[in-house]
C-alpha cells in the first residue's frame, strides 16, 4: 500500500498534540495486540475517524521510531517471556526519531499489566550507565549484566480515543538488525491497544472482532530475536506458531 494512500486516510482524522495527549499517558496499563496485513490498514483507518484523534508532530502523522534492546548473555529476558512468566521485563533505549529524543525504558509486566518507566538518555549506547542501572534495579531488580543486542525500526501511527482513556498504536515497515543481519516485515501491521482496563466495547476492539481478528501475544523484541538468533542460542518452540503466523501475514498481505 503506497504511503500516499496512508497519508490520505490520516488526513481525515482530527489531530492531537503531544501535550494534549498527556491525559492518556497510560504508563500503567493493559496491552492487547493484534496483527494484520498492511493492505488492510486503509480499510481500518477509514472506520476509526469518528472515534479517534491522530497524533501530529510538526505536521507529520506517521512517526519514525528506533529501539535498541538489552538482554544478558543467556537471553534471560527473552526466556522469561517464552516461559510465560507473569513477572518479566523488556529493557531498551528508544529513539523518537522525529522529536530527536532518546529514553532508556523499562517495561515491567506483572500479572497481565504493563508498568512502563523511563528516563532521558543522550543516545544509543551498548552498556547501561549508572542512572539507567538505578532505574532498572528500582523497577525490576536483577543480578544479570545486560548488554545491547538487536535493534528495530518502524513507522508508528498513534490514535487517541476521543472519549476514553485509550491509545492505539499501529506499527508497520518493521525491520530488525543484529550485527548487520537484517530482517524486514514490510507488509505486516502490529496494532497495540493500550487501556487502563480491558474494554471490549472499544471501537477498535469491536472492529477487530467483526473481522475475526483475535488478539495475540508476541512482542516485537521476541519476534526480532527469533528471526535473527538461531538455536541453541535461544529456544522458541512455544512461540513458533505465532512467528509463522506473522510471517504468513507479511508474505501474503
Amino acid at each position: 500500500m503506497p504511503e500516499s494512500s496512508i497519508n490520505s486516510q490520516l488526513s481525515q482524522f482530527q489531530s492531537i498534540t503531544l501535550e494534549e495527549m498527556d491525559r492518556v499517558k497510560l504508563m500503567n496499563r493493559i496491552d492487547t495486540k493484534f496483527a494484520f496485513g498492511k493492505n488492510t490498514l486503509n480499510q481500518i483507518l477509514t472506520l476509526l475517524t469518528e472515534d479517534y484523534f491522530v497524533l501530529e508532530i510538526n505536521g507529520k502523522r506517521g512517526m519514525e521510531y528506533e529501539s535498541l534492546y538489552f538482554d544478558d548473555a543467556e537471553f534471560s529476558l527473552f526466556n522469561d517471556h517464552h516461559r510465560g512468566k507473569s513477572n518479566r521485563a523488556k529493557v531498551r533505549i528508544r529513539n523518537y526519531v522525529d522529536s530527536n529524543l532518546f529514553f532508556f525504558e523499562v517495561k515491567h509486566k506483572v500479572k497481565g499489566r504493563t508498568d512502563k518507566h523511563r528516563i532521558s538518555t543522550p543516545s544509543f549506547h551498548a552498556e547501561i550507565n549508572k542512572g539507567e542501572q538505578a532505574l532498572l534495579q528500582s523497577v525490576f531488580p536483577t543480578t544479570k549484566e545486560l548488554h545491547a543486542n538487536i535493534t528495530n525500526r518502524f513507522t508508528r501511527i498513534t490514535l487517541v480515543n476521543k472519549t476514553a482513556a485509550e491509545r492505539l498504536t499501529l506499527d508497520f515497515d518493521l525491520s530488525f538488525n543484529y550485527q548487520d543481519q537484517i530482517n524486514t516485515f514490510n507488509s505486516l501491521v502490529i496494532a497495540e491497544l493500550k487501556q487502563e482496563r480491558i474494554n471490549r466495547n472499544s471501537p477498535f476492539y469491536m472492529l477487530m472482532k467483526s473481522r475475526q481478528l483475535r488478539p495475540y501475544r508476541l512482542s516485537k523484541y521476541c519476534l526480532g530475536i527469533m528471526e535473527l538468533m538461531q538455536q541453541p542460542k535461544v529456544k522458541a518452540n512455544r512461540f513458533k506458531k505465532r512467528q509463522l503466523y506473522l510471517e504468513k501475514i507479511n508474505a501474503y498481505a
